[in-house]
């Protein structure tokens, strides 16, 4: 039953890139790539993003703080 599976899974699951590359007429090393780099700019742009609004965030609240009387100023 297991090496049913990972046969399954190996003929299935690890020629996506070969599988696309020859539908849209691309070299193999190509889409690899792609696929690499599209990951790492996922992961960066996530930790970009992240970073921005923790940034806003502690911003508004140097600049909005909530004073509780009038001469908190």
């Amino acid at each position: 039953m297991t090496r049913r599976f990972r046969h399954w899974f190996e003929k299935n699951g690890f020629a996506v890139c070969t599988r696309l590359a020859d539908r849209l007429g691309m070299k193999v090393k190509s889409v690899r790539l792609f696929f690499i780099y599209a990951s790492f700019a996922t992961l960066v742009g996530g930790f970009v993003l992240y970073l921005t609004l923790a940034f806003w965030l502690k911003l508004k609240d140097l600049i909005y703080t909530k004073r509780t009387s009038v001469f908190d100023l």
